[in-house]
This record gives C-alpha cells, structure tokens and sequence, in this order.
C-alpha cells in the first residue's frame, strides 16, 4: 500500500472539514460547530457578493448608467427594496410592509401558474393514458388508474371509509406507501453517494491511494 500525499493545502483543508462534519456521527462537538459555522458563513459571503454583482451593479447600476432614460423605471424597485431595509429601523418598519406585500403578492402570482401547471395539470396529463393493446402497457395503464383513483379516496374524508369504499382507500394507502419507500430510498441513496464522493476523494485526491 502506496501513498502519494497531496502538496495542495486547500485539499487538505476540504479534508480537515469533510472529517469535522462527519464527527458529528460520533457525538456533537467543537469541530462539527465549527464546520457548521464556516460552511454557513461562507455561503452567505458568496450569496452576498452575487447578490452585490448580479443584482445591484448588474441589473441596476450598469443599465442606469448606461442607458437611463429607457430604463428609468428602474429606480422603482431600487425604492423597494431600500423600503424593505428600514425593517431594522424601528421608526420607519411600517414602510417595509408595504415592499413585502407587494413581493409576496408579486411573488404568488408568479408561482400560482407554474404550480398548477407542474402539480395538478400535468397529474392529470399523466393518467389520461392512451390505449394499450399489450399486456405490458396495459398493466402499466392500470396500475397507474387504480394508484390515482384509490389514493384521492383514501383523501376524501367526506365520506367515512367503510365497506367497498374503505377497501379502495386501503389499497390507496399501500400505494401511498410504495411511493414514500420508493422517495426514502432514493433519498438514502443520494446520501450514500455523497459519502462514496468524500471517501473517494479523502482516498484519491488527499492521500492519493486511489487512481481511479
């Protein structure tokens, strides 16, 4: 067994804080807080600088600067968002309401279409399933049908779930529980491949053991 120890400090950095972040398996201690701490701290300091460089110098200042009397109106949500600013100023917190009211009204009528597009007609595009004359696609066709229609019953509290109806809603809870198995699995997964990418690159990169 052969290493070859990398001479870049800031690999040797990545792996000091990769190894504080998982000693919060063993137990919650300084390292891990301070992990936690940097890794927040420098998130935010990246957020800030481009917010600073996209929004600010980006979309504001250069376009004013340079082409002013088209873009004017500009200076309209500048105001704004100089309005949501005098949060933290007791005297003035009143004018901030009204810069987020009209974020959040803004903001909502942006996403209320994208939410109804993505989450409620494209469900209903995918249960509106063309004919299948194979037993493959037929059995796909109706295995989706019954997971839709028994997991809206098993919802619809309306009516209490008893009989043929209550039947239908527990095999809609089987469904609902095939799906979030499915979810935490594909969850867990992500996680384990995280950890194999930090193995592999304290292995690889830092103590070089591996070439792969």
């Amino acid at each position: 067994m052969t290493f070859n120890l990398s001479s870049n400090i800031w690999v040797w950095i990545a792996v000091f804080f990769t190894l504080s972040v998982y000693s919060f398996l063993w137990k919650d201690n300084p390292l891990f807080k301070f992990a936690e701490s940097v890794t927040v701290g420098v998130g935010m300091g990246y957020a800030m600088v481009q917010w600073f460089t996209l929004s600010l110098v980006g979309r504001f200042w250069t376009p004013l600067t340079t082409d002013f009397s088209s873009r004017f109106h500009l200076i309209i949500p500048a105001i704004m968002g100089l309005m949501l600013i005098t949060r933290i100023i007791p005297r003035f917190t009143w004018l901030s309401r009204y810069a987020l009211a009209f974020t959040m009204g803004a903001g909502s009528g942006f996403a209320l279409p994208r939410v109804i597009q993505a989450g409620v007609l494209q469900q209903l595009y995918a249960t509106m399933l063309p004919i299948e004359f194979s037993l493959h696609g037929f059995l796909y066709n109706l295995i989706i049908i019954v997971g839709v229609l028994s997991g809206l019953i098993y919802f619809f509290f309306s009516k209490e779930h008893k009989g043929w109806f209550g039947s239908i809603a527990n095999v809609g809870i089987w469904f609902l529980m095939v799906g979030f198995g499915a979810t935490f699995g594909y969850t867990v997964m992500a996680r384990l491949s995280l950890f194999i990418g930090r193995v592999l690159f304290v292995l690889r990169d830092a103590l070089g053991f591996l070439k792969i």
